[in-house]
């Protein structure tokens, strides 16, 4: 209180307000929880401050907290999950702000144990002997899975021809097989395993054998196999810069001088079949007359 002595007395009185940044209680704020799928899981964050903090939660990639029912939620001290399946799993951030700068946060991670789950895109291949080829599947688990492919007689795989590669991204991996020359033993069945301490899967894929389809059809004519051999002819000489205008010119001259001789026959053809029914015509009309 402020006073003057004056007569009559004058005073003012005033409020202090001290304020106080928030702050998160780490002694009551959850830390970071692996739970099994299908549990109910409860977070909580515990700030203090002056004026008092709210709190709220938020996913580090994804933004804001949905339910099963598609309820959002993510206000308050206490965060509640039911039923959490994989989806939930991640980083969470307790966010506490009273407007006194800065505000701040707390980063919580929920890992949700499940065993493998496997599943493939095409469960039967077809390929011909010498083919490189590559078998896929995609496999689910927490704690991340051990995976392996076995080959048709149930072995595990492990010889020079084949190739065989991981991808993981978070809970998910992708098994690729590469078949790096398909022979005859390698036709029939392959597993992917996929196994961690909850429990084991596998998928199957059927490789079968095809033939190979034939790279190019059979000249049915003389000139057919001459074009033909003329592309095969230029396609060499090309791959190797050489020029082939005279032996290009020279055969184009041999199929018109072809086509010319055909040409020539089929007209010598015609004039021999008219001379013929002329000579027919005029026998006829000649014993005719004689027999008048």
């Amino acid at each position: 209180m402020c006073q003057v002595n004056t007569d009559p007395m004058s005073s003012n009185t005033g409020f202090l307000e001290v304020v106080v940044p928030p702050d998160i209680l780490d002694d009551s704020t959850s830390t970071d929880m692996e739970v099994r799928e299908g549990s109910n899981v409860t977070l909580r964050c515990a700030a203090t401050g002056t004026p008092k903090p709210k709190v709220m939660w938020r996913r580090e990639v994804g933004g804001t907290i949905t339910q099963a029912n598609s309820h959002e939620v993510g206000q308050g001290s206490v965060l509640k999950l039911t039923r959490v399946t994989r989806a939930h799993m991640g980083p969470y951030l307790c966010i506490a702000s009273n407007g006194v700068p800065p505000a701040v946060s707390k980063r919580i991670v929920l890992n949700v144990y499940f065993q493998p789950m496997v599943w493939i895109e095409n469960q039967l291949v077809g390929a011909y002997e010498g083919q490189t080829l590559v078998l896929e599947c995609h496999s689910e688990a927490y704690p991340t899975a051990i995976t392996y492919w076995t080959r048709p007689s149930n072995e595990t795989i492990t010889n020079d021809n084949y190739k065989v590669e991981t991808i993981p991204k978070g809970y998910e991996i992708t098994m690729k097989l590469t078949i790096k020359s398909v022979q005859p033993q390698d036709f029939g069945s392959y597993r992917c395993v996929a196994r961690n301490s909850l429990g084991e899967m596998d998928g199957k894929i059927k490789l079968y054998r095809i033939d190979r389809s034939p790279t190019m059809r059979r000249p049915s004519t003389r000139r057919d196999s001459k074009k033909s051999w003329k592309m095969d002819h230029n396609h060499e000489r090309n791959t190797t810069g050489m020029k082939d205008e005279p032996m290009t010119k020279m055969i184009e001259n041999e199929d018109e001088q072809i086509d010319f001789q055909s040409a020539t026959a089929s007209s010598l053809f015609h004039c021999h079949l008219l001379a013929n029914l002329g000579i027919t015509t005029i026998t006829a009309i000649l014993a005719g007359g004689m027999s008048t």
